[in-house]
């Protein structure tokens, strides 16, 4: 991706810019905490703030391609004041919501070198698996915790079986794998293997259904394995769910095509969780506004790239974060391999419910979860009749959900408070986007 100027040093509010919600956010440069503004500017919002060592920044996070206020909602109940984040993040007393997943990080390994990785490393000592489980004994809520084992690519390791062997005898309800696939594709068995000491899903990366695609961002073409690993992991019963990371000028024109692709191969293919771009760990440069592609933009992407077959007022603002985190939406495919929409109406509700959390666990388990076994009847019949429809339901659900990381250009410390994908860390859990923030290097 071409190199651009940063979203920096853009000036000071122009007298016509719109005022629209007064936060907190960080200096790109120090991480600093500042106090910042969303404004609108025309159609477009953005996030303004000024360091007084770095001076002022400017970023964009929303293009108007859908209206802003209404897809917020009510979430925004009360004003924002400083608080410890990001530098004392670990669930602090100023943390608004409970946690949905736990990423556990059990290698710094990989065998690509993608140019954007929230995972910038590649350096440190790998966990012994003593260590991993005195980490599980310490994190797991038997019954309830859905364990994403991350990395780094995790397959790299020869214990992953062990791992989440002793994951689940720790407690966890669902133990989820976030894996490049490149291990999964090269070996029939592994998915299996996997399987039988109790992997619950996969989230496997998959930018895109052309080889351009994936050679731009991960260095080669891997369509072909990323098919074999989705056929090994079918054989095994392990649900898949595509996860492309969204980049401007490289895949988001692909958007509808990887939806056809995912629905073709369900129901071993649970869903597609797309996420936009986002600037931290390892990037190629610094970003411009063009480098961005809001939650708006893919929404209505989204439904253009279908043809209208997957409508925008389908797909619901997150209530388990903040409204401008991401989205999810509830679908089955039917016979005929089209879409029937399960969502229920409305975008109402408060995304710091206490309950969202366990609520979304419930969610993403019966959905990306595929059953022992199907039923015969699920393969055809009247969807009218209550009995095939809900054997269908369950057999061949599908989502269509999203989640727009923050990084040092956009972090909302208000967002931040409401996240519910924690990591880890020395004990503590940590929100997904402090985790990994990293300062920009002009």
């Amino acid at each position: 991706m071409a190199g651009g100027a940063p979203e920096a040093r853009q000036g000071e509010a122009a007298p016509c810019a719109e005022l629209l919600h007064e936060t907190f956010s960080v200096c790109p440069i120090c991480l600093k905490q500042l106090p910042a503004q969303r404004v609108r500017l025309g159609q477009d919002v953005f996030l303004r703030k000024a360091c007084p060592e770095h001076g002022p920044f400017q970023t964009l996070l929303w293009r108007g391609q859908v209206d802003m206020a209404q897809w917020i909602g009510g979430a925004e109940e009360r004003p924002l004041g400083p608080s410890r984040c990001p530098e004392g993040c670990g669930l602090c007393p100023d943390h608004l919501q409970g946690t949905c997943c736990v990423l556990l990080e059990v290698t710094p390994r990989c065998n690509l070198g993608c140019p954007f990785c929230f995972a910038a490393g590649g350096e440190g000592p790998e966990p012994p698996l003593s260590q991993i489980e005195a980490w599980l004994l310490q994190l797991v809520e038997p019954g309830k915790t859905l364990l994403q084992l991350s990395g780094g690519e995790p397959t790299l390791r020869d214990d992953l079986p062990q791992i989440i062997t002793q994951a689940k005898a720790a407690g966890c309800r669902y133990v989820q794998l976030n894996s490049n696939g490149l291990r999964l594709a090269e070996d029939p068995s592994y998915a299996q293997t996997l399987a039988k000491a109790g992997l619950s899903f996969v989230f496997l990366q998959f930018d895109g259904t052309e080889d351009a695609i994936h050679e731009r961002l991960r260095g080669r073409p891997l369509l072909r394995e990323k098919q074999r690993a989705i056929e090994h992991c079918a054989a095994a019963n392990v649900g898949v769910t595509l996860v492309p990371t969204l980049v401007p000028g490289v895949n988001t024109h692909n958007i509808g095509e990887i939806l056809r692709f995912a629905i073709a191969q369900a129901p071993a293919v649970r869903g597609v969780h797309f996420q936009p771009v986002s600037f931290f760990g390892r990037m190629p440069c610094l970003p411009t506004d063009a480098h961005r592609f809001t939650l708006d933009e893919l929404l209505v992407a989204i439904e253009e790239q279908t043809e209208g077959r997957l409508q925008v007022e389908q797909l619901l603002p997150s209530r388990c974060d903040h409204p401008l985190c991401g989205f999810h939406g509830d679908f089955l495919v039917d016979p005929q391999g089209r879409l029937v929409s399960l969502s229920g109406p409305g975008r109402g509700g408060s995304c710091c419910d206490r309950t969202a959390p366990e609520k979304n666990r419930d969610f993403v388990g019966r959905r990306w979860l595929r059953p022992p076994k199907l039923e015969t009847s699920c393969c055809g019949g009247d969807l009218r009749d209550m009995g095939v429809f809900l054997q269908r339901v369950k057999s061949h659900g599908f989502t269509v959900t999203a989640m727009a990381f923050q990084d040092a250009g956009n972090l909302d410390l208000e967002r931040l408070r409401r996240c519910s994908l924690h990591v880890f860390d020395e004990g503590r859990l940590v929100p997904f986007c402090a985790h990994y923030l990293s300062a920009w290097r002009p």
